[in-house]
């Protein structure tokens, strides 16, 4: 049902995993997903991917280049428009694979690359529903959110000093994505550095657990949904955990109302990483994502 795969995108080769259900029709509809912001496919794509499979479509799970088993040095760079063309060639790649239906694709992404469904949804015409699991809305208030407005403000002048290194050839910064509570990470949460922790020791020796600054001042000034009013009329299905801690449920709400019909927006009484298998709500999100896409693809 599944199978190493790879597809070029600028010039880099990136990897994921195909999956193919039995018995599909000569055209079946198809999934795009990945992963949150430095996440790879090992860390709880396949519970996902699994289960639309089970449900009849063909199912791309990638990573984006600089990550995971994919292509590009240095490792760890994640720049919301390079993930971006990463999605395209990844939907270029699945709209030529015999047995798909170019004319039925979705979306699944999850965090960050939540995110990206919804800017991806908003632009791209091949895509035709979009599914995002607990999104990235609005960074910089994400960032607030984990860091106060004044932490936020040396966020900025620490970035501000890195362009500036940069601009006359000194080497860029790096930071970790996760850490112990009090050392300075991206994701600043006891619950980040409890999943990614886990999730990368037992299944995904080739997560990286550092990013560069540059990366972080590209991640503080990406607006995910600015553009959600634009994915109308294709359907839209958001799910978002009330304790959340790196993407506030206020910010989801407010911008679901902005979102156009058809819509819908499945709230959990958990913590960001509690959708993903093994945590208490992944049948849950996995069956909600499922009857979503089966209903409009």
């Amino acid at each position: 049902m599944r199978t190493d795969v790879e597809f070029p995108s600028h010039d880099l080769t990136c990897r994921g995993w195909l999956y193919r259900p039995e018995g599909a029709p000569a055209a079946a509809p198809a999934i795009l997903m990945s992963h949150g912001f430095s996440a790879v496919k090992e860390q709880g794509l396949d519970g996902f991917a699994r289960g639309f499979c089970a449900a009849g479509f063909v199912v791309l799970a990638f990573d984006y280049r600089f990550l995971g088993a994919s292509d590009g040095a240095p490792r760890g760079r994640i720049i919301p428009q390079e993930q971006h063309d990463d999605n395209r060639s990844a939907l270029e790649w699945l709209t030529r694979q015999p047995g798909v239906d170019p004319a039925r694709i979705g979306i699944w992404g999850s965090s960050y690359s939540g995110g990206h469904a919804l800017f991806m949804g908003a632009m791209d015409p091949r895509l035709k529903v979009v599914v995002a699991q607990v999104p990235a809305i609005s960074t910089a208030r994400s960032l607030i959110a984990m860091a106060g407005r004044d932490g936020f403000a040396a966020y900025l002048q620490m970035l501000a000093d890195d362009h500036a290194a940069r601009n006359v050839g000194g080497p860029g910064g790096q930071i970790p994505v996760v850490a112990p509570e009090g050392q300075p990470a991206v994701l600043g949460t006891p619950d980040s550095w409890a999943w990614f922790s886990a999730s990368g020791a037992a299944d995904a020796p080739n997560w990286v657990n550092s990013t560069s600054l540059e990366s972080v001042a590209r991640l503080a000034e990406y607006g995910p949904a600015a553009f959600i009013d634009l994915i109308s009329p294709k359907p839209l299905l958001i799910q978002a955990a009330r304790g959340d801690s790196l993407i506030p449920i206020d910010q989801v709400r407010e911008a679901f109302a902005r979102a156009g019909e058809p819509k819908r927006l499945v709230e959990y009484d958990g913590g960001h990483f509690d959708l993903y298998p093994g945590s208490p709500f992944h049948e849950q999100a996995l069956a909600a994502a499922t009857d979503w896409f089966s209903s409009h693809l």
